[in-house]
């Protein structure tokens, strides 16, 4: 313990400078002083040490004070006299120790001082004063707070108290407002004696006590006039600086600094880590270095490095004996200042690093202890050797290489100061190496020190030759991530800038990235490169010529010198491109010629770059092509010729010009288009062409000339059309005697031309019509209905026979009566023809008549048409016809042509004579060949007698009034028609017919009217009706209201009934009956239901609660009726129904508003009920207009699923310990059901459980790789629904392991709460080193390190599975070299000893530079080993061993040769151990894939032979698609059996309980329909009874539902008298041999039970007992008429639905089964078919076959890869190099003298195990006696217990040998102790 420490300082002034405020300064600890004596400022004060309860502890001196936390004054001692009268001006010092009965008081002041000064006294000399405690007589009145003090000593045994008086003004203002701050700067300075050497870690945990952590200092501030001070203990800030360097820091870097003398610096650096999104360096408000300008750039536009985090504040704070030294601060050193050149990691990473040094008192302070005077320069010596400290213990190593690592490492685990957002994806890198390539996380976007960095944004890139600017592609990651994420550093995928220049993706890393730059400039940048390259091309024309653009050019016009030169967008003129490539640029002059065929190059130069013309081009003169051309400068690259550089194509020129034709030159005859004709213009086209044979365009003033023999020649001018010149309206006339015409010769002379003149031959024929010839002239007779003829010529304008290829109609139109024909003759061939045609008929011509003939030719209206005069005279044939008849009179009544007769229906007009006339109304006489001609239509046959006398037969009228008939007489041209129409008779009928619509609702009126039409007896509606004839029309019907019917005549004679109302009656269809005299006829309306004001719910029983499993559905649908008040269904569609509900349950899908259909229902569907147990009630309203119509409450009753799992329950012992290798604790598990019963009816295989090694989390389910068992089998005892996991083994690895158990049925998944469970390591049985040490190889010479054996080895106390097993087991390890029995000499370790002991601490132990003495004995070239033994005699007799082998030699040459022989041994042994491992496990797989490859075989082929006994075809199980193809036609063809219509019960399924069996409708199935129909209504009034297994359930049923439902209980079944369900028919017994017809048989043999057969035999075989079922009721009653004679009769039932009771009575309604559909869903449903469960079969076998199969190919294939692996070169290799090894290592021990390998390995002695139950006591560490330290070089056989891993003894090795020890599996760590 440290000494209490108790210190108060009081301030007090005198009256009269008396403030409100004064200071109290009271610390907790206690201060004795030692003797009462004068003080001098240069003597010490001492003081003895004792803790709270006055015991003497140890002085300061004797416990070495960590980070120098001492003083060789006091702890408040240094500056003490200067800081009081910096405060005030006097003091005064009260002190009482324990043991002293007074209280001791020394006053000393700036005054006394001057006094005694002044009086040449001793200045610092004064007298203590002694005084009881709370005496306060000598101090004065006035002094309020002394006195206070002094009053508080009464309960205090030892105290110190200084009062300081006289304050300084100026100070009081101070004290008074910064009251927080000046506690906070003092809580700095005097933090680590607060907080002891650690400082103040946590606030809130409390701290382990510590010698050095014994100071409370308490602040208390007096107020007059205020009773009650203000409080502050310094040890309660929280926010002083040394707290926040502590609280933020992520990391420490321990050092300390040796210098000359005794001089020690101890040191410690932390870590302040960016976090997200802010620097949580702590920042000083006091302080003005730690604040800085932010200017974000300079004059120049260039970002300043502005210093975060730490600022412009030194690193390092110091400490001086434990108090800080304000005004002293170290920048830093030169191992830890930033670099002048950027390395791995930021800048800003050496401005997060906060320091403090702590010294002893070899370093001169100030007087004032305010600043050092020498620190820093001594520490910047050379003499000043830093070293670090790890673990409190101090490590040589070079400490600027530590630093960085550890700075490095800070940087990568702690920061956040890069967030990675927008994910994309998971991407592999394959231009790493392929241990590196994946995983990489690509994101989109950064945001790094507030500022954000997207996808294509311009940026960068630093710390690159040459600088990289470039757009970003994407941000990478490595780590497997999702989501937005922080890191320090990542890589940045960039596009390279300008891409025209570079083309390049460059990936680098996110460190490089200039976040600084801003966007602007590196888009000027990128700008400004790509202004150097090439841009555009400039050409001139030096000698004229110039081609301009879409110029026209005639042909062979000559193209000028052409001058080109490249210009960059900055207007220079270039040649090469930009860049240290500095390639040539040349320009290629291609000139394209467009043809109608495609494009063609016809010129191609490429021309170097000259100084003095730049790029030169000579003139051209071959351009002659005609249409569009293309001249084209391009720029190319001189080593290629590419046009294209960076992606972009390179500057080009492009003109286009077309090239037109010359003048013209010669001409040539076009195409003519003939025939020529004489008198038709024609025309001659004159193709022009200039010198190059191009066409070419005439011009207008070219005047050709005609001439040919033997025509006559004219022409209307020329027109020029493109590049012909057209002579048209060319006319020719002459002789052209033949149709196929006449050649003449036609010469064509253009003047002015070289070439200018032309002939050609043309042929001539007829010209087209010109007139018409037409014979006779005049005088042409003919009599009426003869034809006319008319001969005519066609003749052309110069009299020739006009012949055309076109037709040529000539027509003949007569004029001068109605009626007449025309006539027309084609003469194109010809030229002549005969006009004639039908003949002329003049109609109603009683004398000579003249008509006129005009001739045309058709459309040739330019040809004059010929007219002649035709004279026709009437004629003598029959022309006319006259028609009478006679009625019911004697006159007769003529008939016109096309009149109408009335006649009564049915009846004849007689009486018909007739009488026929010429042209000229001459009657003609009826004679035999005039009669025979005379044809009517109304009769197949006319009598010729009958005709010759002028009669016609009679014409029957039509029946109906609404058909007429149509007579027709004919007469060799005379035709004569009427027709008959039929008129209604006398009424002998009545028909009535209903208007729109039939149907009419109960108690309103129809709609539409009944219409009433009186008939005749064909059916013809009468037409008059008489007055009163109403009053006998009557209307009759069941229901009908009479008052409110009304009778009137409609419109056509007919009656009209409106007002049809009925009333009560069924609902359907009904006859009205409409009577008028004695006629009679019937009506039938359609009567429906009324408005609707019920609501019913069909097929639902409203009655009793629906009860239904949670989370269930409904069993039917639920479907809402409307009904009138009568009950009747009502058809009202699109009425809005709703379904309210209460609250306390959910209907799944909820149940939306409904529109009711054209029947009146509303369809709600099967839904899904949720909620928690208990009667809830639902509610359908209709909403018809305002009315709202209720329905009936339905009352649902959620039962809980017995068999739906909610949570697993599981039991073990809590309390129980685990030991690797041990038997776990027995786990009981319980599945509860919904009920919160447990669900017995689980199985076993739905249970498992899950073992894994925790990593941390809290799982809610188990990960994928687990130890996965199911329950033990049950055994005798055990309860029912418990399954029980006994005897599982404990893990073999320590450590924390989760345990979870798993329900799932496929449907269900249930999982356990997580138990966890600590697994204990077993008890230590060996020694391991954590490094593997080679074989030393040692001489006995001077040098040291040739006697070195280890320089640093740990070793560590294993259990039998390799755990660490040496938590809290302390001891000691003795290392002994030991030898073979045969050797006498043994060398001695250093200190001529042969043992070493070690501290053994919590299992570990550091062996440290063990060397061999010096001139030791002994043998050269022995092996020797050291034996390690390790023991714990406080934890059990137990020892565990370990030898280490080396090899002694008196030579140190022969050592040194030695050594590097057993290293390159050892390296041998660890490559063929790795070698032999690989070779081992190699061969164990592919032992293993070889019985898996049988196994699965073995599976295939029993499942094949399974396949193959179920008939189906093998062809289709050679490969997986077809098995799949297989797979799905039988899945198809089950679901199509699945979804077959089968009979279903209707009835509402029981509650679902594990205590209720069903309803008796439910448990059985019957295929046969027959069967099904009978014994349904044979148990009709059983089929609703609830079976449970208990009586106290079927009461809890039958009470639920009001005593409505049916309840049975099994266990309240008789069951002696139950039926043997298997025993033969009953007449079997009595007439074996008789077969009797009918088929009998036991009707319980067609049920089938879905679940629980047992006791669904028990229930049927007491219900149904032993009825009999047969084919008809003949074969029964027989069969019961045989039977009788022997035994009694079981009630026998027939498949046609009779029933003969066990009595013998039959017939009748009660014996006879109604229809199926009368039974209400009261019926057995029907099974699956044979088919479906055949196909289930099949598809199960077919599935398993699958995974067999796969099985099969994989692990063949898994094999095959093996195989071919054993025969890879890589392979070979290694069984090469490892033969090459063996030889190696053989031969190395020849030379060595080795003949067996080193027994190096454990070799643990077993005795009874010890036990661990009490953890011993930890060993406390030891410290060093002294600040002073020797060097570790000089510490030999020393051991100090560490856990760091220091390196073993260096050895070397080859680089293949050594990768393959380093990836031995078996060679890391603690397993990797020894060879075998």
């Amino acid at each position: 313990m440290t000494p209490l420490l108790r210190e108060e300082c009081m301030s007090t002034m005198p009256r009269k400078d008396r403030t409100p405020y004064h200071m109290h300064l009271q610390n907790l600890l206690t201060m004795l002083w030692q003797r009462q004596q004068t003080i001098r400022e240069t003597e010490i004060l001492r003081l003895d040490w004792s803790d709270e309860e006055g015991n003497d502890i140890a002085m300061p001196e004797q416990l070495e004070a960590p980070r120098s936390l001492n003083s060789d004054i006091s702890y408040f001692g240094v500056g003490g006299k200067q800081a009081i009268f910096f405060i005030g001006n006097s003091t005064r010092m009260i002190s009482k120790t324990r043991d002293s009965p007074d209280v001791h008081e020394l006053t000393i002041s700036k005054e006394e001082f001057e006094r005694k000064e002044k009086n040449k006294e001793a200045i610092y000399s004064g007298f203590i004063r002694n005084r009881k405690p709370c005496d306060s007589g000598d101090i004065p009145p006035d002094d309020e707070t002394t006195k206070k003090a002094i009053a508080e000593e009464i309960n205090k045994e030892s105290f110190t108290t200084v009062v300081i008086h006289g304050i300084n003004p100026g100070h009081i203002q101070y004290l008074k407002s910064n009251f927080v701050q000046w506690t906070r700067q003092l809580t700095h300075i005097y933090h680590y004696y607060i907080h002891g050497p650690y400082g103040n870690e946590d606030s809130e945990a409390k701290q382990q006590p510590n010698p050095f952590q014994n100071i409370d200092i308490q602040i208390k501030i007096f107020t007059v006039g205020k009773p009650t001070p203000r409080i502050i203990n310094l040890r309660d800030i929280g926010d002083d600086m040394q707290t926040q360097y502590i609280r933020t820091a992520a990391s420490s870097f321990e050092f300390k600094a040796t210098l000359e003398g005794t001089g020690v610096v101890e040191g410690v650096m932390r870590y302040h880590p960016f976090l997200y999104d802010r620097e949580t360096y702590p920042s000083d408000a006091n302080d003005h270095k730690s604040t800085y300008e932010f200017d974000a750039e300079d004059d120049h536009d260039y970002a300043i490095d502005l210093r975060p985090a730490r600022g412009k504040r030194a690193i390092f704070e110091c400490y001086w004996n434990g108090r800080l030294i304000p005004y002293t601060t170290i920048e830093d050193f030169d191992w830890c200042c930033s670099p002048k050149k950027s390395k791995q990691i930021p800048v800003e990473c050496y401005n997060r690093v906060s320091g403090v040094l702590f010294t002893n008192d070899k370093f001169q302070v100030s007087t004032n202890k305010l600043t050092f005077i020498d620190l820093e320069m001594r520490l910047r010596e050379k003499n000043a050797a830093f070293s670090r400290i790890i673990s409190g213990h101090e490590k040589r190593t070079t400490i600027d290489k530590d630093f960085f690592n550890w700075l490095k490492e800070c940087h990568e685990q702690c920061d956040k100061q890069v967030r990675f957002g927008g994910f994309t994806k998971a991407v592999t890198r394959p231009d790493l190496p392929k241990n590196k390539q994946n995983p990489w996380a690509e994101f989109s976007q950064i945001e790094w020190d507030g500022k954000l960095f997207k996808k294509g944004q311009l940026v960068r890139i630093q710390k690159t030759v040459p600088v990289l600017y470039g757009a970003i592609r994407r941000f990478l990651l490595h780590g497997e991530h999702e989501g937005d994420v922080f890191a320090t550093g990542g890589d940045i995928e960039v596009q390279q800038e300008p891409k025209c220049l570079y083309d390049d993706i460059r990936i680098v890393s996110l460190a490089k990235l200039d976040r600084t730059a801003r966007p602007e400039l590196v888009k000027r940048y990128i700008e400004d490169e790509e202004a150097k390259l090439p841009d555009k091309i400039v050409v001139t024309w030096p000698e004229g010529d110039a081609v301009f653009n879409n110029e026209k050019r005639p042909a062979g016009k000559t193209i000028g010198d052409i001058k080109a030169e490249i210009a960059n967008r900055r207007g220079e003129y270039i040649s090469k491109l930009p860049g240290s490539s500095s390639r040539k640029l040349l320009v290629e002059l291609k000139i394209v010629w467009h043809s109608p065929t495609g494009s063609e190059m016809i010129v191609s130069h490429i021309s170097q770059y000259g100084k003095n013309w730049a790029y030169w081009f000579k003139k051209m003169e071959n351009i002659k092509n005609l249409g569009p051309h293309t001249l084209i400068l391009q720029t190319v690259l001189n080593e290629s010729g590419n046009k294209v550089f960076a992606g972009k194509e390179l500057p080009s020129k492009v003109v286009k010009f077309t090239v037109t034709e010359a003048a013209p030159d010669k001409f040539t005859v076009g195409l003519l288009e003939g025939p020529f004709r004489v008198g038709a213009p024609f025309q001659i086209p004159l193709e022009f062409q200039d010198e190059f044979s191009h066409p070419t365009k005439p011009s207008n003033k070219l005047k050709p000339l005609l001439e040919a023999p033997g025509l006559e020649l004219s022409h209307d001018g020329t027109q020029v059309k493109g590049n012909s010149l057209v002579i048209q309206g060319i006319v020719a006339k002459g002789s052209v005697p033949t149709s196929t015409g006449k050649n003449f010769n036609l010469v064509v002379t253009v003047p002015g031309l070289a070439e200018k003149s032309q002939s050609l031959k043309i042929r001539l024929l007829p010209g087209p019509p010109h007139s018409i010839d037409v014979s006779p002239e005049d005088g042409v007779q003919v009599e009426n209905g003869n034809t006319v003829r008319f001969e005519i010529k066609i003749l052309d304008v110069a009299g020739n026979l006009s012949v055309q290829s076109n037709k040529l109609n000539a027509v003949c139109k007569f004029t001068g009566a109605a009626g007449l024909p025309s006539y027309s003759v084609e003469c194109s061939a010809t030229g002549q023809g005969t006009l004639t045609g039908d003949p002329i008929k003049v109609k109603k011509i009683t004398k000579e008549q003249v008509i006129t003939a005009i001739i045309e030719l058709q459309g040739h209206k330019d040809v004059k048409g010929i007219e002649r005069v035709v004279e026709v005279l009437p004629s003598t044939k029959a022309a006319s016809m006259e028609l009478c008849y006679h009625g019911d009179g004697t006159k007769a009544s003529p008939i016109k042509d096309g009149q109408e007769i009335l006649g009564t229906a049915g009846e004849h007009i007689k009486g018909l004579e007739f009488t026929i006339k010429d042209e000229a109304g001459r009657v003609l006489d009826m004679n035999n060949t005039l009669a025979s001609k005379i044809k009517v239509n109304w009769t197949p046959k006319i009598s010729k007698d009958t005709v010759l006398k002028g009669h016609l037969p009679d014409v029957k009228v039509p029946n109906s009034a609404s058909d007429t008939k149509y007579c027709h007489i004919s007469c060799t041209g005379v035709e004569f028609s009427f027709t008959v129409k039929a008129i209604p008779g006398d009424p002998v009928q009545i028909k009535c017919k209903c208007g729109s619509g039939t149907k009419v609702r109960l108690g309103e009126i129809l709609d539409s009217h009944i219409l009433v039409t009186l008939k005749d007896k064909y059916g013809n509606d009468v037409q008059k009706l008489y007055h009163g004839i109403l009053k006998e029309l009557s209307v009759s019907g069941d229901g009908l209201v009479d008052d409110e019917m009304e009778r009137a005549l409609g419109q056509g004679c007919s009656f009209d009934i409106k007002g049809i109302k009925f009333e009560g009656g069924s609902l359907g269809s009904r006859e009205l009956c409409v009577k008028w005299k004695e006629l009679t006829d019937y009506v039938r309306v359609e009567v429906i239901a009324g408005k609707p004001t019920k609501i019913t719910i069909p097929d639902w029983n409203v009655d009793q609660p629906v009860s239904i499993y949670n989370d269930h559905k409904f069993s039917k649908p639920l479907i809402v009726q409307l009904c009138d008040e009568s009950g009747n269904a009502s058809s009202e569609p699109n009425v809005k129904v709703q379904l309210a509900k209460e609250p306390g349950f959910k209907l799944t899908p909820v149940p939306q508003p409904q529109k009711t259909d054209v029947q009146g229902r509303a369809y709600f569907g099967i839904m899904t009920v949720s909620g928690k147990r208990g009667v809830f009630e639902m509610q359908p309203k209709a909403f018809c207009g305002r009315t709202v119509i209720s329905g009936p409450k339905i009352k649902v009753s959620i039962q809980p699923d017995v068999t739906k799992p909610i949570s697993l329950v599981v039991e073990y012992d809590k309390s129980a310990s685990y030991t690797v290798g041990e038997t776990l604790t027995e786990f009981v598990v319980k599945v509860i059901a919904e009920d919160e019963n447990v669900m017995t009816g689980a199985k076993p295989s739905h249970i498992a459980m899950k073992l894994w090694q925790s990593d941390g989390r809290i799982d809610t389910r188990p990960p994928t790789k687990t130890i996965s068992s199911v329950p033990d089998s049950r055994r005798r005892g055990d309860t029912n629904g418990h399954f029980y996991f006994r005897n599982r083994k404990v893990p073999e690895i320590s450590g924390t392991h989760n345990v979870m158990f798993v329900y799932n049925d496929t449907k269900y998944e249930v999982f356990s709460n997580l138990v966890a469970i600590n697994v204990q390591p077993g008890p230590p049985v060996k020694l391991v080193p954590l490094q593997i040490p080679g074989t030393p190889t040692v001489s006995n010479t001077q040098k040291i390190a040739s006697r070195s054996l280890i320089r640093t080895l740990q070793l560590e106390l294993r259990d039998e599975f390799d755990n660490p097993a040496g938590q809290n087991v302390n001891g000691k390890v003795t290392v002994e070299v030991m030898c073979a029995d045969t050797v006498n000499e043994v060398p001695q370790l250093a200190g001529n000893t042969r043992k070493v002991v070690l501290q053994l601490e919590n299992g570990r132990a550091t062996m440290q530079n063990l060397f061999i003495q010096e001139n030791t004995p002994g043998k050269d070239g022995q092996e020797y080993f050291l034996r390690c033994v390790a023991n714990s005699p406080s934890n059990g007799k137990w020892t565990a061993l370990y030898d280490i082998p080396f090899l002694f030699f008196n030579d140190a040459k022969k050592q040194s040769q030695m050594a590097t022989l057993t290293k390159e041994r050892d390296s041998l042994v660890a490559a063929i151990k790795t070698y032999k491992s690989l070779f081992v496990t190699t061969n164990q797989l592919i032992d293993e894939l070889k019985i898996a490859v049988h196994e699965a075989n073995r599976e295939k082929t029993k499942l094949r032979e399974e396949i193959k006994r179920q008939n189906i075809p093998l062809s289709q199980l050679q490969s997986l698609t077809g098995l799949d193809s297989l797979l799905q036609q039988r899945v198809k063809e089950r679901d199509q059996l699945l979804n077959v219509s089968r009979r279903s019960c209707g009835l509402q399924p029981a509650v679902r309980h594990q205590e209720v069996l069903g309803k008796i409708a439910h448990l059985a199935m019957v295929r046969d329909s027959d069967v099904a129909r009978v014994l349904s209504w044979h148990m009709t009034t059983d089929m609703d009874c609830v079976i449970t297994h208990t009586l106290r359930k079927a009461k809890e049923i039958h009470r639920d539902s009001g005593g409505k439902q049916q309840v049975m209980s099994l266990d309240t079944m008789y069951k002696k008298n139950l039926p043997d369900w298997d025993k033969p028919l009953p007449h079997i017994r009595f007439k074996p041999n008789w077969r009797p017809a009918g088929n009998p048989v036991y009707a319980r043999t067609f049920l089938e039970f879905p679940q629980d057969p047992s006791n669904c035999k028990i229930v049927f075989g007491s219900l149904l007992g032993d009825a009999i079922i047969c084919n008809n009721l003949d074969h029964a009653t027989l069969y019961r008429q045989e039977l009788v004679k022997y035994t009694h009769c079981p009630t026998i039932l027939t498949r046609d639905g009779e029933r003969i009771r066990s009595n013998g009575k039959f017939g009748g309604l009660l014996n006879k089964a109604p229809a199926i559909e009368r039974l209400r869903g009261a019926v057995f449903g029907e099974p699956l078919t044979l088919k479906y469960h055949a196909v289930c079969t099949q598809i199960d076998t077919l599935q398993n076959y699958r995974v067999a199969m796969v099985k099969y190919e994989d692990a063949n294939k898994e094999l095959e890869e093996q195989q071919a692996a054993l025969k890879d070169p890589e392979m070979q290799a290694k069984h090469r190099e490892c033969q090459e090894a063996e030889e190696q290592l053989k031969d190395i021990d020849s030379r060595l003298g080795l003949g067996r390998q080193p027994n190096r390995g454990r070799q643990p002695v077993r005795p009874p195990q010890p036990s661990f139950d009490e953890d011993p006591s930890s060993a406390k560490r030891s410290r060093p006696s002294s600040g002073r330290q020797s060097d570790t070089s000089s510490i030999v056989n020393g051991v100090t217990p560490s856990r760091s891993s220091a390196p073993s003894t260096p050895t070397r090795q080859s680089a293949r040998r050594s990768a393959m020890a380093n990836d031995s599996p078996n060679m890391g760590g603690a397993k990797r102790a020894r060879y075998n």
